[in-house]
């Protein structure tokens, strides 16, 4: 899986994005909103874990997701 921080514009915010193996995007949500339904991308009781990977990553770079 690989995860991706997308700069918002003007009223629009900034976006995570996940991606599987082949980059198909499976999950797109704001950065700034709490982390909820991550049990559909397998990733359940990995909040912490991910909000640390998502405060630490630079806009636009793609980088595989590790946690």
């Amino acid at each position: 899986m690989y995860i991706i921080k997308v700069k918002g514009k003007a009223k629009i915010p900034d976006y995570i994005q996940l991606r599987d193996e082949a980059f198909v995007l499976i999950a797109y949500f704001r950065a700034d909103r709490p982390l909820k339904d991550l049990h559909r991308y397998g990733l359940e009781g990995k909040e912490t874990e991910l909000a640390a990977v998502i405060s630490e990553l630079e806009f636009g770079k793609l980088r595989p997701l590790t946690i």
